[in-house]
């Protein structure tokens, strides 16, 4: 199709002038430019800020038809791809398939009190809820909001989708999502600063090694996600494709499967993933007054759960002889392996010979749990009130 003005200007949004529309467009190149500048300049999360920038730009061409046809309003290839594969939350969960297969549970068998550090890092995400709700965002996009707090992209779309929740929150909410778990390194360190003292940071933990035999490897997949499926019968999908990858990886006699999770499925699954989410980012959905609110919520989401992990582990120490480094219980949120890479990094910075590495990625993969734990309680939760 050549480029026609007079079709543009019959498709402009109703009140809206061709300067805005052309100021808008140009923004939003600008922000698609500016992921795209992070994802290969910075490497924050370049296989999914790179597609979503793209996309972004894509989907703010003039006259495009990728999403819908502006001549007839069909469905454009992206608009079908979303519909096909995000909207039914297809891709969410083929990617938790292939993040099970990556995670090696080993530590948090060797620290099984990790676990409590998954849970007490997703305060974030109920505290940001309230927020949300305070701010005039229904109860289920508040939902969805306070699930970027979990660091769990994934996860956040996946509540979003099941939400039924519209394109234009959509894309602020990925976005959100995945700029926070990029920025770990940068958002992590000053919050468990203000929280903690330098003694505490100091603080050492032995590790002692156990054997940790193939069975148990094997039933923790297949015991989690019974037990889980049980409490919440709507966190099957999530729990269970993240078991079914980690089953995958632990049984033993499926190393090429296992091999193709964590490689070409997870590859191909998140450029499918980001450009798509990034074709949803629309000048008209996404220059809004709602995405400030988002971004902002998600980054105060995010810090309410990195502190909620700090103060639960200093609250543990009051009763503990062998005390806790305050810094794992930051690592409880779901951004695996970065956020245990950090704690390890500012504990050594402190004292050179600290070593809570370990720790650090038990509660870190606790907090993958935990994350999809979260994320289901709110489908559940909100479900029931709304009557989903």
């Amino acid at each position: 199709m050549v480029f026609n003005f007079n079709q543009l200007m019959e498709s402009l949004p109703a009140g809206t002038t061709f300067a805005e529309y052309i100021i808008k467009m140009l923004i939003m190149f600008a922000i698609g430019g500016i992921l795209i500048y992070l994802a290969i300049k910075k490497d924050y999360e370049p296989a999914l800020l790179l597609p979503i920038g793209f996309g972004a730009i894509l989907t703010n061409i003039p006259l495009t038809s990728i999403v819908t046809n502006p001549t007839n309003g069909d469905t454009g290839i992206f608009g079908v791809l979303y519909d096909a594969t995000i909207a039914n939350e297809l891709l969410p969960v083929l990617i938790f398939i292939a993040v099970g297969a990556m995670i090696d549970f080993g530590p948090l068998f060797q620290t099984p009190s990790m676990l409590f550090f998954g849970a007490a890092a997703q305060f974030g995400i109920f505290a940001t809820m309230m927020v949300a709700l305070l701010l005039g965002f229904n109860l289920k996009e508040a939902g969805a909001i306070g699930v970027i707090g979990a660091a769990d992209g994934p996860t956040t779309i996946y509540v979003g989708s099941a939400f039924g929740l519209d394109k234009g929150i959509m894309g602020p909410l990925t976005v959100a999502a995945y700029s926070y778990m990029s920025l770990v390194p940068i958002i992590q360190p000053p919050v468990i600063k203000a929280l903690t003292t330098k003694k505490e940071r100091q603080i050492r933990m032995d590790f002692k090694q156990r054997e940790v035999s193939k069975l148990t490897r094997i039933l923790f997949p297949i015991v989690v996600t019974v037990i889980a499926g049980i409490i919440a019968p709507e966190s099957v999908a999530l729990i269970g494709a993240l078991m079914f990858g980690n089953l995958i990886r632990e049984c033993g006699v499926l190393a090429r499967l296992s091999e193709t999770a964590q490689t070409t499925l997870a590859n191909l699954v998140t450029i499918l993933l980001g450009i798509t989410i990034g074709t949803t980012m629309t000048a008209q959905d996404f220059l809004t007054k709602n995405t400030l609110l988002i971004m902002l919520l998600g980054l105060v989401a995010f810090i309410f759960d990195t502190a909620g992990g700090v103060m639960f582990a200093k609250f543990l120490n009051l009763f503990r002889k062998e005390k806790i480094n305050p810094m794992v219980g930051a690592a409880g949120i779901s951004a695996f392996p970065m956020s245990a890479r950090v704690i390890q990094k500012m504990a050594k910075d402190e004292d050179p010979h600290n070593f809570i590495l370990m720790q650090s990625v038990a509660a870190n993969v606790s907090g993958q749990l935990g994350s999809v734990v979260a994320g289901s309680m709110i489908l559940v939760l909100i479900g029931r009130i709304v009557g989903l």
